[in-house]
């Protein structure tokens, strides 16, 4: 069900889309995607990154956030444990992480991508959480 949704819908989307005359594409991935990766969940966000870049988009920007903060009681998702414990923790001790590995939240993952896509680059690029962040910040 997993590959369903991350995999198969997410490319059956972007190809539709390209065949409406789309030319940008924006795509929330993970850190650690690697379609080679023996660890499930990374290897189908490295399938689906190796499949739209096959498209041939003029325009795709990944990101590829580490751990995601924000509320998803409104998505009708189990309660994760661990990462309502990483959203408690992150205020006090957030600081202490690199960068490039603290958690990030959803919603400036998703502005970070945004004025990602909207800047127009050609080409493809690959954003990881710290520059998510301080794309955000700056935006």
């Amino acid at each position: 069900a997993f590959k369903a949704v991350d995999v198969d819908a997410v490319l059956a989307f972007a190809q539709a889309a390209r065949a409406a005359g789309a030319t940008r594409f924006g795509l929330v991935s993970a850190m650690g995607a690697d379609a080679r990766s023996a660890v499930f969940y990374n290897r189908c966000k490295g399938e689906v990154e190796q499949a739209l870049a096959a498209q041939g988009w003029p325009q795709l920007v990944i990101a590829r956030p580490s751990l995601l903060l924000g509320e998803r009681s409104a998505l009708g998702q189990p309660a994760r444990p661990a990462e309502a414990l990483a959203q408690r923790l992150m205020p006090a001790v957030g600081w202490l992480i690199p960068a490039a590995v603290r958690p990030i939240r959803a919603d400036t993952v998703a502005a970070a991508l945004l004025q990602a896509v909207a800047a127009g680059a050609p080409g493809s690029t690959t954003l990881l959480s710290h520059q998510l962040q301080a794309l955000a910040d700056r935006g």
